[in-house]
């Protein structure tokens, strides 16, 4: 079904009233999800994703349209103030839907005006949401490896080393004013039905109490993921999402580098059909649900290759919020007219 056709439907058969287009125009349809990376399988569902203006009424009144989401059609639909503020922290999501191929979305005027100055929010923030996404997917490939396969001592190796991984990356990411100072090591434990436990030493000076509780709830959210019962799971179907988890980090490290070094956002990955879909297919995936140690190579390759694009790439840090500003007011003006 092409994505005309999709929109089409949605359009006639389940527009809500939110959506009215004399109150909030659809400007930008386009395919989201594997029909848009081009890593579909026949069984894929199709993802519809879209910009609507807001109304006179979000703009100079009370009321606040941000999202429409219908469930049961895999449609979602930002409203324009909040698209361009998910565009300009270059939310992964939300910035590859103006970097669709050209037959795969349609728009109006202003709808076209968006994926035309797509440069205007490249920034290097990519790296880091981009990465962050991607390091998300990882920890949670490496989580069910370790909590499904291992004895409960090689279990605490990995939890030190996702929790490593995690604190690497708050520091890396700029979430806190003040990198933190730590050790990490696995010895043995304190509570009595383990036989070996994570421990760190943290050095803190006058440490900012916010910082602290975000990355406490990083760590936690990492023994929580181990500690999930996977008692019932379908072995099968959870080795689908696994490798579908490590299609989409490979997606998403090729993508954050076309940013950083070609400045361009390419979500149609053609050139990288191949690899990502001998991921999805399970080519790096063991009969015992385990990696291949080529994966993960891979995957260390890439992180590597993503940090240098941005430490060498010409977009600024960020990106130019007063002329996103500008664009933003311009076209709400419009909207009001």
């Amino acid at each position: 079904m092409s994505v005309l056709t999709q929109a089409m439907s949605f359009l006639h058969n389940r527009m809500p009233d939110c959506l009215d287009k004399n109150k909030r125009p659809i400007i930008l349809f386009c395919l989201g999800g594997s029909h848009a990376y081009g890593t579909n399988v026949p069984e894929s569902d199709v993802d519809l994703r879209g910009c609507a203006l807001n109304s006179k009424e979000d703009i100079l009144g009370f009321s606040n349209f941000e999202t429409y989401v219908d469930s049961e059609t895999d449609t979602t639909i930002y409203g324009f103030n909040k698209f361009i503020q998910l565009l300009a922290q270059c939310n992964p999501n939300v910035i590859e839907n103006i970097g669709v191929r050209k037959e795969d979305y349609i728009a109006d005027e202003i709808g076209q005006e968006l994926i035309d100055n797509a440069h205007m929010f490249l920034s290097q923030r990519a790296a880091y949401t981009f990465g962050g996404y991607a390091f998300s997917q990882l920890r949670r490939l490496e989580n069910a490896i370790a909590r499904d396969k291992l004895p409960q001592s090689r279990k605490e190796v990995h939890i030190k080393n996702s929790i490593d991984k995690v604190i690497t990356n708050f520091n890396r990411e700029e979430r806190t004013s003040t990198p933190i100072s730590y050790h990490l090591d696995v010895d043995n434990a304190v509570h009595p039905e383990f036989d070996k436990e994570t421990f760190i030493t943290v050095n803190l000076d006058r440490y900012p109490v916010r910082d602290l509780k975000a990355l406490i709830n990083d760590i936690n959210n990492v023994i929580r993921d181990y500690e999930n019962d996977l008692h019932g799971r379908n072995r099968k179907k959870d080795d689908y999402h696994l490798n579908k988890h490590a299609m989409h980090l490979i997606r998403l490290y090729l993508m954050a580098i076309d940013i950083l070094e070609q400045e361009k956002i390419i979500t149609y990955r053609e050139k990288d059909h191949d690899l990502l879909m001998d991921i999805r297919a399970g080519k790096y995936q063991h009969e015992d649900g385990t990696f291949d140690s080529a994966f993960f190579d891979m995957v260390n390759e890439l992180s590597k290759k993503m940090d240098y694009a941005k430490e060498h790439t010409s977009l600024p840090h960020s990106p130019d919020m007063k002329k996103i500003e500008e664009f933003t007011m311009d076209v709400n003006r419009r909207s009001i007219s």
